[in-house]
């Protein structure tokens, strides 16, 4: 608390005026007192704000809504005074430190206090949310922990979601303000523009910094698209059913707890609720040390303007940096093979879709895989099975659900030989790995996969699912395992679990950190795993021998590691016995998936010379062709001998403003490239899918939805169709068009 300006009021409504406490982007807060001696934090509203048309009446609509909420850790609004010449509120304190001020003085918060960070921030947005309302200014400012909890203020609330963002936009402030607790540092671009589909590459680095059972949350919260992120009640719903022990003792570090106990005593307060008189000279001396008698410090106060707050707001972080190409892309759309000048590229160009049918559903869509007469939706809630041909429901609906579901780093789902295969959660049980037969939509299996290890303690293990797979008879489980230890080293270890895909008992499993991104081929007995930690090292490719329970074999030493260290899609592809990868940046190396041996490269250029950074290779389902993007171009090759097709080119400009850029050669996950029989799918940065025929290169249709997500649609191939996923509608597209 800083001592009263010369220009400062002494005197608001019934409080006497003590100090001051913080300055918001309406006014100012001071720590008042009340005759009987409650202690109160007192926001006052800059004349000029109150100016503002309607703010008294918005004003108004806030106090009301910090009145009507209430609970853990929820500081209520207990006065105010809207119609005065400088409106005013006056809110409820609890003796504790400003998140910001607490890790600026004692460093990052160990990981148990995170999760409880997490799980009671969200208990109280759960609160605020269910009432309507939302926040509006969760930050590292308005988050004050205290000796029984975080609190952040009730005021600041808005009367309606339309007056200040939205629930979603309260979820990506505390995903950042965790990420704050975390690193001492919070997500630049958080709160900027939600149009910002490279940003998703950059989550897993956002989040390395927390501790590994909070990372899939937080991350979900951070991700661009709002209409992905968790609930308030979904997260806390997410960490209870983790079943992590809380510490004994302070949640806090102890020399933290200490100053804040060192406070209540000296203020005579309980640590949990304002009351008790205390003299003006115990209050000063209680916060000579830099901690914060505060309820409402950092709250906004709208004026009528729902734009997220400027740079330098009390409670948020910095706008975004504008958007740039993408790191080793180049903007201009001409490459070719250096062995040759290579076919002539077509350009993309095609009629609209023709759409099959179009359902709209209840729930969010999270997760989409299909057979060739049944389409599998998984939702945040549960889980139907639709007819490919009419969209109608073919099987009763089952209580799995994904909260989280797919995404660029994320394929929880798969089909093979009449079975689904997905990762889930049901009301009774966390982190299961379930089969369901297609053609009857029972439940042949599901398995409980533990997300820590058996041994707990200080270091203990704690395993993410990124890839769900299937080859011959076998499922596979591949991810990253986290632990405080492999945070403190900088490397990336990853795992693969290999489960009987009849009855879901668990064959073998291995783990490292030589296995980051895993291929797993839909036939035969090796697998792919590519690493690339540590940084200062080259990375590699190396196969898994799967007859041997995941015995290493031949390895291949790779330059271009940008990619490799990341779980979840492949960027890796399998082709007619062959493994393809990027050997280094601009040069497309396949070899023996037996013997590692190489059979054939192709090395790209630019026209206009410029080096090229080539996507993640994908094959036709027969394997005969390998089809690679590399900017604004897509290159069909023979798997035989690396002979070149046919070359297709996009034109025009991406959703961001740069050159149109085929997403799967930005390498920042997969799923946005796939083959049926005869025709390649393919998505790009302006959010159209492109059908291609596979023989001539030559395009089929495109497909526009609006409406979609700023990161675009989930969407999959089976039979003659594909199945796009937009928010809650679904659609089915001929594959020929027709």
């Amino acid at each position: 608390m800083k001592k009263l300006e010369a220009g400062d009021p002494r005197q608001i409504g019934p409080y006497t005026l003590l100090g001051r406490a913080g300055t918001i982007s309406a006014g100012e807060t001071f720590v008042g007192r009340s005759a009987d001696g409650r202690v109160v934090a007192v926001t006052v509203v800059r004349p000029e704000v109150a100016a503002v048309p309607e703010f008294r009446e918005r004003f108004r609509a806030g106090v009301a809504a910090g009145r009507s909420v209430s609970g853990d850790f929820i500081l209520p609004v207990t006065d105010a005074d809207p119609d005065a010449p400088s409106p005013w509120s006056a809110t409820a304190t609890v003796p504790g430190l400003p998140l910001r001020q607490a890790v600026d003085r004692y460093g990052r918060l160990p990981d148990p206090a995170l999760r409880r960070l997490a799980a009671d921030l969200g208990t109280a947005l759960a609160r605020i949310h269910a009432a309507g309302l939302v926040h509006g200014d969760v930050g590292p400012d308005s988050v004050l922990l205290a000796a029984d909890g975080p609190h952040i203020a009730a005021f600041g609330i808005a009367a309606t979601a339309e007056a200040a963002g939205s629930p979603m936009r309260d979820m990506s402030d505390l995903g950042a303000t965790v990420v704050f607790a975390a690193s001492g540092r919070g997500p630049a671009w958080v709160g900027g523009s939600e149009d910002l589909r490279t940003r998703v590459a950059e989550l897993e680095t956002v989040t390395a910094v927390l501790p590994p059972s909070l990372r899939e949350v937080i991350g979900g919260c951070l991700y661009p698209d709002p209409s992905t992120r968790p609930s308030a009640g979904q997260l806390v719903d997410y960490l209870n059913r983790q079943g992590v022990p809380d510490p004994e003792g302070s949640w806090l570090p102890s020399a933290l707890a200490a100053d804040i106990a060192e406070l209540a005593a000296t203020t005579s307060m309980p640590s949990s609720a304002a009351g008790g008189a205390i003299s003006r000279r115990k209050l000063i001396l209680g916060l000579a040390g830099g901690a914060v008698l505060i309820g409402g410090a950092a709250a906004i106060l709208s004026s009528g303007d729902s734009s997220p707050a400027p740079s330098g707001r009390t409670g948020g972080f910095p706008p975004p940096e504008p958007p740039g190409s993408p790191s080793g892309v180049s903007p201009t759309p001409t490459v070719s093979p250096s062995s040759s000048d290579g076919p002539t590229p077509s350009v993309l160009s095609g009629p609209d879709a023709t759409k099959a049918w179009t359902t709209v559903g209840q729930n969010k869509l999270t997760c989409l895989e299909a057979s060739d007469k049944v389409v599998m939706v998984v939702t945040d809630k549960s889980t139907a099975f639709l007819d490919t041909s009419t969209g109608k429901n073919v099987f009763p609906s089952l209580n799995s659900a994904n909260t989280f579901g797919s995404s660029d780093m994320k394929s929880p789902t798969a089909y093979a030989a009449g079975v689904f295969y997905y990762l889930c959660e049901t009301p009774n049980a966390f982190n299961l790995l379930a089969a369901v037969d297609a053609t009857t939509g029972e439940v042949k299996w599901a398995t409980s996969m533990a997300m820590t290890d058996s041994g707990g303690g200080a270091d203990a293990e704690y395993y993410l699912a990124s890839l769900v797979a299937v080859s011959g008879n076998t499922v596979y489980v591949c991810g990253t395992v986290h632990s405080h230890s492999s945070l403190d080293s900088g490397q990336t270890t990853g795992y693969i679990r290999a489960f009987d895909g009849a009855t879901g008992k668990g064959l073998w499993r291995v783990k490292g950190t030589d296995i980051n991104n895993v291929l797993v081929p839909p036939t035969g007995p090796y697998l792919l795993a590519a690493s690339g930690t540590p940084s200062d090292k080259s990375g590699q490719v190396q196969m898994i021998d799967t007859g041997k329970e995941g015995a290493r074999g031949w390895k291949i030493p790779v330059a271009d590691t940008a990619s490799y260290f990341e779980a979840g899609w492949p960027v890796t592809c399998h082709a007619a016995g062959l493994f393809v990868f990027a050997g280094a940046g601009d040069t497309l190396l396949a070899v023996d998936a037996a013997t590692g041996t190489e059979k054939w490269h192709q090395r790209f250029k630019a026209k206009n010379g410029d080096q090229i950074r080539i996507g993640a290779p994908f094959a036709s389902p027969d394997g005969a062709t390998v089809y690679l993007p590399a900017g604004s171009d897509l290159a069909a090759f023979a798997s035989a001998d690396g002979t070149v097709k046919w070359m297709a080119t996009l034109t025009g400009a991406g959703a961001l403003g740069m050159a149109n850029q085929f997403n799967a050669s930005l390498r920042v996950g997969g799923g946005e490239a796939r083959c049926s029989a005869d025709t390649v799918f393919v998505t790009d940065t302006a959010k159209t899918l492109w059908a291609i025929d596979a023989a001539t290169g030559k395009a089929r249709w495109r497909y526009d939805d609006p409406g979609q997500p700023d990161v675009g649609f989930k969407w999959t191939v089976a039979g003659d169709r594909v199945f796009v996923a937009s928010n809650l509608t679904l659609t089915a597209i001929p594959i020929h068009g027709q």
